[in-house]
């Protein structure tokens, strides 16, 4: 059994212990009543009332996609320890995997069956387009209320902003909150890299050269589930990482005027990536193979490396314990700053529909706080924020705490790439699916992804 798992009970009893603690809110705790305030508008700070026992009995409806082993033990601490600071709460949790909820959500909000909180990818794809229809909550008024401006740096709340047009992005208003922090690198066995005579690789170069080592040995160097054309993704990001400036992917990703996916160094990312797949260094079938089979498979032997994101951590160490590790993305030059996709998990919003905002306000403030970082740090998950204290003494979780801060502080963490337009999810998911099935040539992956780039920002000027 894991240390997370053995510290399970520990856990929730400090939680409760702590968010005791932590009843009185900071804010206004104005007497307003939130029912004032029509749906679909924005409530004032006078308006907000912080001190939700004064509401009455409420069911607040939360939809979340925190579903793997450590993302829904998290959570459901949270909730078990906010229901029992607030007893007239009751929380009626709805789960679903991410795709799922994408599909739903986008339905629920137009109709009559909306949650009062939901996870929402922060994508123009998902946010910005809710943002624009009216069907996020403006949590401005609350940022005020509880001192999130505070609590979460201008790196973490820039993924969360979008002007009230849902058009510029990093910029305006605060539609969410995330709670964990993300990165994407490579998981490997420690055991299959000692016989095979390797060591972590220090450089770019050194990693690729690793790969052609493993496939001779007959090995499976790179596993992938790429039936969701999605997690590809985040191959070519790390791969892209080591071309590109990481200025130009900021600028990419988050769909701002001034790049081009059409250069020479987005080129030699496409040409690298390529070549792994003509060399054979991804498993047989990977297109077609589903992502949460093939890295369950990784942790049962299969392969020896994994390029997935942090998120995956509390499971894969469970299964693996000791011998699993996990790096960023080696530098192109030994010493240099590290470039790596990530970010933060997928926020918690207030839907407009909701008649309890301030309910759902209070409950994302809730599993955001610093008392919550604590709960997601020992059940697996990398706090947003506190995370350097939070870092745990040793095993795979340390590795990626490492990894993450050697990204933020000394190197690059550049955005998701499908967050770039409205379009660009289904577009680089279903392009990079193409180019690694030999279906599109490198011209057309960069043409594909440079119409859509170049077409919603000269749109939006």
């Amino acid at each position: 059994m894991s240390r997370l798992r053995r510290h399970r009970a520990v856990v929730a009893t400090a939680a409760v212990a702590t968010f005791a603690l932590a009843a009185c809110t900071p804010g206004s705790g104005g007497n307003g009543d939130s029912d004032e305030t029509e749906p679909g508008t924005d409530a004032t700070s006078e308006e907000i009332v912080t001190d939700i026992s004064s509401l009455g009995d409420v069911t607040l409806v939360v939809w979340d996609q925190e579903v793997r082993g450590g993302q829904n033990e998290q959570i459901e601490q949270l909730n078990a320890a906010f229901m029992d600071e607030y007893p007239n709460v009751t929380i009626d949790r709805v789960t679903q995997s991410n795709d799922d909820l994408t599909t739903t959500l986008r339905l629920a909000l137009t109709g009559d069956d909306a949650p009062d909180v939901t996870q929402v990818n922060n994508s123009r794809s998902q946010m910005s387009q809710y943002v624009a229809a009216g069907q996020l909550r403006n949590l401005d008024p609350y940022a005020d209320a509880y001192g999130w401006t505070d609590r979460f740096s201008d790196s973490v709340l820039q993924n969360t902003r979008y002007s009230e047009d849902g058009v510029t992005f990093g910029e305006g208003s605060i539609f969410g909150l995330p709670q964990v922090g993300e990165v994407v690198g490579v998981y490997y066995s420690k055991s299959k890299l000692e016989e095979l005579g390797l060591e972590v690789p220090e450089t770019w170069a050194d990693f690729g050269e690793q790969l052609a080592t493993i496939k001779e040995a007959g090995e499976t160097p790179l596993m992938l589930g790429n039936l969701d054309a999605w997690p590809a993704a985040h191959v070519f990001g790390p791969v892209q990482g080591a071309h590109v400036d990481p200025e130009v992917i900021r600028t990419l990703g988050f769909g701002n005027e001034g790049a081009s996916w059409e250069t020479e160094e987005n080129r030699a990312a496409a040409e690298e990536l390529a070549s792994w797949v003509e060399a054979g260094y991804f498993n047989e079938g990977f297109n077609g193979a589903d992502y949460d089979a093939v890295w369950q498979s990784f942790t049962e032997g299969t392969g020896v490396y994994l390029m997935a994101g942090s998120w995956l951590g509390p499971d894969i160490e469970a299964a693996m314990g000791e011998d699993v590790g996990f790096f960023a993305p080696p530098p192109v030059e030994a010493g240099a700053g590290k470039v790596t996709t990530g970010g933060t998990g997928i926020p918690f919003a207030v839907t407009a529909a909701s008649d309890v905002p301030d309910v759902g306000a209070a409950y994302i403030d809730f599993i955001t706080s610093e008392d919550a970082m604590a709960v997601l740090a020992e059940t697996g998950n990398m706090p947003v924020v506190e995370t350097a204290e939070h870092m745990p003494e040793g095993g795979l979780q340390a590795d990626i705490y490492a990894a993450y801060g050697e990204v933020t502080e000394e190197g690059s963490l550049v955005p998701y790439l499908d967050w770039a337009t409205p379009t660009m999810s289904d577009t680089l998911g279903q392009s990079l699916q193409s180019f690694m099935g030999g279906q599109l040539d490198v011209d057309g992956l960069l043409s594909t992804l440079e119409a859509d780039y170049s077409e919603f920002v000269s749109s939006a000027q």
